[in-house]
């Protein structure tokens, strides 16, 4: 399962949100809006884009 790759792109903007949300979404790779990260299948990464789910569009 770990060398599945998930695709995360921020699609919503971070101004308003919660200080730790805006820290997942750093340790996540994103940065500006559209920006998109390639990610590590593991339950750590899903748990971060859980968190965040309503910030992020996830591509299997």
């Amino acid at each position: 399962m770990a060398d599945k790759k998930i695709k995360v792109t921020l699609v919503k903007s971070v101004i308003g949100t919660k200080q730790d949300h805006r820290a997942t979404v750093r340790g996540l790779g994103l940065r500006k809006l559209n920006s998109s990260s390639e990610l590590e299948d593991t339950p750590a990464v899903r748990g971060m884009i859980h968190k965040v789910q309503y910030l992020v569009k996830v591509e299997g």
